[in-house]
């Protein structure tokens, strides 16, 4: 499939006739615009007729589906990984930044009670997740003429999930409800007893352990537990180990970040958009089964379209975020006489920077690192490996990196 834009750069209808885009190339009359998905732009007036074109969108925490039909064929689809580190980096910024402050500033007065958070404010991690999803429906927008979106956003009842009993008034009488805070629920849970040893250390402290960490786990009542200062220590310590059946509970941070993201990427899509509209999970995959299609995500934004029998395009554009710079200057780990290694690889090593799109042995593949020596590692967006030592000498450059690393993959049904 190769799109086309008209003179001003507008989308029109993609075509399969190559022999004709390789005519108006040699001809001049277009001119390549991007490789993958290979577009072109006419150089020449033409007619912009076009035909209802309907964009499935399959949003989730992890991936995102995106499927554009007609009524009997596919002319797009993509399976888009989302950035899942943006809470470690965080935390890792933290933990740098409060060591920074404990060594150069220590008697500085606190000003963190003077910040204030606007309206509609929402975690870093939710927004990066959120421009991600309004960016690749832009960019599906400019290859296409769509005329009309329909967003599939899950709906989750957390309460419901946890009790299935739970209704009516139920839902404002939660599990915590007449404790102060979490801990003097987990106390109570508990019994006030460790749940390591059973009170056989005599310790009469308890401490409220993290199963998880606070940072992955969170301090949800599932992911805490009552243990006694020995117990505490000693597991910190590496002495004691907690008995097997303390395991963390059920996770609702995917569910959570739906139940988020669902009004804020829905609103702003009305805003950029006249014909936006929503569907939900179950008619999905109703639609799924009744036409006997496999579960995939860009399967499923094609359900989401209306069009679930149009003819597949066969080729599916995978697409990954990736960070788009590293600022941490240096590494935390500090070596004989003070010296502090820069956490930070050079721009360039021989003309290729990190993740460029490239050619080795007529392979497409992505620069994953790169050596003084000028050899590189080589592998595909999903971990594959090409090849672990290339000369540069023998690379080739397709396209300079970006936020969105993009190849096509050949799918068969």
């Amino acid at each position: 499939m190769v799109y086309v834009l008209n003179e001003n750069g507008q989308p029109l209808m993609p075509t399969e006739n190559h022999a004709k885009v390789r005519v108006l190339l040699r001809q001049g009359k277009a001119k390549v615009v991007n490789n993958c998905p290979f577009t072109i732009q006419l150089l020449y007036s033409s007619t912009n007729y076009t035909q209802p074109v309907t964009l499935g969108v399959d949003a989730g925490s992890k991936h995102i589906g995106l499927s554009a039909t007609t009524e009997d064929k596919e002319l797009y689809a993509a399976d888009v990984e989302l950035r899942n580190d943006i809470v470690k980096l965080l935390a890792t910024r933290r933990a740098s930044r409060r060591s920074k402050r404990n060594r150069k500033t220590r008697y500085r007065k606190p000003r963190f009670n003077n910040r204030k958070r606007d309206k509609g404010w929402l975690a870093p991690s939710i927004k990066e997740k959120i421009g991600t999803h309004l960016k690749v429906v832009d960019d599906t927008c400019k290859l296409l003429p769509v005329s009309k979106i329909i967003v599939e956003t899950a709906s989750f009842d957390i309460q419901k999930i946890k009790n299935p009993d739970v209704k009516g008034t139920d839902y404002q009488q939660g599990e915590q409800l007449g404790f102060w805070n979490v801990r003097e629920y987990v106390l109570f849970r508990d019994g006030h007893k460790c749940q390591c040893c059973k009170g056989k250390s005599k310790d009469k402290i308890l401490n409220v352990h993290h199963i998880e960490s606070r940072q992955t786990g969170g301090n949800a009542p599932n992911n805490l537990i009552t243990l006694c200062e020995t117990c505490h220590t000693g597991y910190h310590k590496g002495t004691i180990k907690l008995p097997a059946k303390i395991k963390r509970g059920m996770k609702f941070k995917d569910a959570a970040f739906m139940g988020i993201m669902r009004w804020a990427f829905y609103g702003e899509l009305k805003k950029r958009y006249p014909d936006v509209s929503l569907t939900y999970g179950y008619i999905t995959k109703n639609t799924r089964i009744e036409n006997e299609l496999p579960k995939e995500h860009y399967v499923d934004a094609r359900c989401i379209s209306g069009h679930p029998l149009a003819r597949p395009l066969g080729t599916v554009f995978y697409i990954k975020k990736v960070r788009c710079h590293n600022r941490q200057i240096y590494k935390f780990k500090i070596l004989k006489k003070g010296v502090r290694k820069r956490n930070q690889a050079e721009y360039e090593v021989y003309g290729f920077r990190l993740y460029d799109k490239v050619s080795w042995k007529g392979r497409t593949c992505f620069v994953f690192s790169r050596k003084s020596t000028g050899y590189i590692t080589l592998r595909l967006l999903d971990g594959t490996r090409v090849k672990e030592s290339a000369s540069y000498k023998k690379i080739k450059l397709l396209r300079m990196r970006s936020g969105y690393l993009i190849e096509s993959r050949s799918v068969i049904f």
